[in-house]
């Protein structure tokens, strides 16, 4: 849910902020406004204190654009309303919180000051995320489990940009329909391929092979030692190099058919070159076997 639906949930009564003094997540009911939904309401403190920073930051910054506009006015080189306005205007939303400001501006006076208590009911609300759910009976769907689900929504947004990366699902080249539907379903069958190579090469990769599982599902995931090591170190645990799935591609795509002429006559036959260590260990981890000779 967006920031002003939140804020209305707090306003009927719905949410009660002071539930999450010592909770990280509950589960709230408002039938007059979500009838027939599910609304778990997560609190994470890293987020809250990074959206607090930011704003801090943001503030800082426009009262001081704002504090040059007034250092000219009372040094009366800025005079006028239109002239003084003009200015505020082209600093006063750089940072894109004029909504916590308000000035005062007269043909030869410049004021502005903070909106706090707008600025408090804004930061009360750091770190809050609804989630809405469909009415999913709480012994199959527990509160917790909606976040864990809602968090997987990373795996599709991973798929996405696979499609638009590596995949290359555009520029689309077709004009009828069913051609580009077929385009499509082509690309898509490619990303569910990749999806399953990222997995069944984890130990050759970047990837977490054993992520933890968190009991918290609110909190920050963290990586498993094993992979926070891989990462430092560049090397798998068998002190071998890590890859990026394109760089494994890369490994594989060296492997060539050769056609063999027999010497002195017209006789040919195909031969696959013998695969490197890491080509044998990345085909043996999928199960396939590419003979020698076609």
């Amino acid at each position: 849910m967006k920031a002003p639906q939140i804020r209305k949930l707090v306003k009927d009564g719905c949410l009660q902020l002071s539930v999450f003094d010592e909770l990280n997540l509950a589960e709230i009911a408002c039938e007059q406004l979500y009838p027939g939904q599910r609304l778990v309401v997560c609190r994470n403190p890293l987020v809250a204190a990074d959206r607090a920073r930011t704003r801090h930051e943001l503030l800082a910054g426009t009262e001081r654009d704002l504090a040059e506009v007034k250092r000219r006015v009372e040094a009366g080189t800025l005079q006028g309303e239109a002239a003084i306005g003009l200015a505020v205007g082209a600093t006063w939303n750089h940072y894109k919180v004029k909504k916590h400001f308000q000035v005062n501006i007269t043909d030869d006076m410049f004021t502005y000051e903070r909106k706090d208590e707008q600025i408090a009911e804004e930061a009360a609300l750091d770190g809050i995320d609804v989630i809405r759910s469909g009415r999913i009976d709480p012994t199959e769907l527990a509160a917790a489990a909606i976040v864990r689900a809602y968090k997987q929504l990373k795996e599709a947004e991973k798929g996405f940009a696979g499609l638009k990366g590596p995949v290359e699902v555009r520029p689309i080249h077709h004009r009828l329909e069913d051609r580009v539907r077929s385009h499509l379903l082509i690309c898509m069958l490619a990303e569910y391929v990749r999806w399953h190579l990222r997995h069944a090469w984890a130990e050759l990769l970047f990837h977490d092979e054993a992520p933890r599982s968190n009991t918290d599902p609110v909190a920050k995931a963290s990586r498993s030692p094993e992979a926070t090591r891989k990462a430092g170190r560049r090397r798998t645990p068998e002190h071998e190099p890590c890859h990026t799935l394109a760089s494994l591609f890369d490994e594989l795509e060296n492997r060539t058919r050769n056609t063999i002429r027999v010497n002195g006559t017209n006789a040919t036959f195909p031969k696959l070159t013998t695969p490197t260590e890491l080509q044998a260990r990345a085909l043996a981890l999928i199960d396939e076997r590419v003979p020698q000779l076609a």
